[in-house]
């Protein structure tokens, strides 16, 4: 097979492992807005209990375990910028810790950084790849 007919189509799924996948579950369906859409609840076929859920048509796996320590790693959701206000305030409501923004230049588009409850760090993001590399070119 050459390299010329592999192609990547896309991102498979995210997993995330949580100590709680009812809390996490939680904060993904009432504050970000996912479906939730499997439970294993009993019936482990990987390897421990998970939870399947659907957010802006992205799986996401809430897996069982111990999470890794709190980095920058993190994965940004694209969201409108008058939206932003609305996702703090519910994520707040459940709890999730919020975080001062990073430092900006104006163009690159505004953000909410928050963690789960396992310290994954998310971001919500209200711009493209290509405003922020036009943005770039400016400097």
């Amino acid at each position: 097979m050459s390299s010329a007919t592999v192609t990547v189509r896309g991102i498979s799924h995210l997993t995330f492992l949580v100590r709680d996948p009812d809390r996490s579950a939680r904060l993904f369906v009432e504050g970000l807005g996912a479906e939730e859409v499997y439970d294993s609840r009993g019936r482990n076929f990987s390897l421990s209990r998970e939870k399947f859920l659907l957010l802006g048509g992205v799986w996401i796996a809430l897996m069982e375990g111990e999470p890794a320590t709190p980095s920058y790693r993190h994965v940004a959701f694209e969201v409108a910028e008058a939206d932003l206000p609305a996702y703090e305030s519910r994520l707040r409501a459940l709890g999730s810790e919020i975080l001062p923004s990073r430092p900006r230049v104006d163009g690159e588009g505004a953000s909410l950084y928050f963690r789960d409850f396992d310290h994954h760090l998310f971001e919500l993001h209200a711009g493209t790849l290509h405003e922020r590399l036009a943005r770039y070119a400016t400097r």
